[in-house]
């Protein structure tokens, strides 16, 4: 079972890679942001416990996020895996999810880290903010704080994985499918 956490700043190219990944290795994509709508919009227990912590301004604790990933990684069947994305994003959720993963023996293989410099990040957020009408990638102020956010609070994440031997740097720069393509011989070897 491939389980990867495919981590890097915003306008990295996450979620482009992501998609290619999901297709060629028939992952299962795991974003707790899309776990969030999902348990919200169904009412469950777990949406209304994380609706709760929202609503009163407090970010959700980390066994609920986890308790989310757990139920979608029990309800998954004919997957080769899983790739995480935006998950974990401090050491106690990569413990948590380690811990988790453990137990049903698929622990987590490799760390993707899509390493792209501080002024191409910006370019291609005001770029996206163009076309995606996300408010947030219009304004070089925002953009700057998300990234400063990432490198100060996430980054200890990528250390966590580099002190496993599990993190593998991927220059995030250039052709997609050139990038791709070494994405791809760090998961084939």
């Amino acid at each position: 079972m491939n389980n990867i956490v495919l981590f890097g700043p915003p306008g990295s190219g996450k979620g482009t890679q992501s998609e290619q990944l999901i297709n060629k290795y028939n992952l299962t994509h795991i974003s707790t942001g899309d776990l969030f709508r999902k348990h919200l919009a169904e009412g469950t227990n777990l949406g209304i416990l994380a609706k709760k912590y929202v609503d009163e301004g407090h970010l959700v604790p980390d066994e609920v996020v986890i308790g989310m990933v757990e139920d979608k990684i029990n309800s998954t069947t004919e997957s080769s895996g899983f790739i995480f994305d935006g998950f974990p994003r401090t050491v106690p959720q990569a413990e948590a999810l380690d811990h988790l993963l453990n137990k049903k023996s698929f622990p987590i293989q490799t760390m993707l880290m899509l390493d792209v410099p501080q002024d191409e990040l910006i370019k291609r957020l005001l770029e996206r903010g163009k076309t995606s009408g996300r408010t947030d990638d219009q304004n070089e102020a925002k953009i700057r704080t998300r990234i400063s956010v990432y490198e100060n609070e996430t980054i200890p994440v990528a250390n966590y994985y580099d002190g496993q031997g599990k993190l593998n740097k991927i220059h995030g720069v250039g052709n997609i499918h050139e990038i791709f393509d070494e994405i791809c011989s760090v998961l084939d070897s």
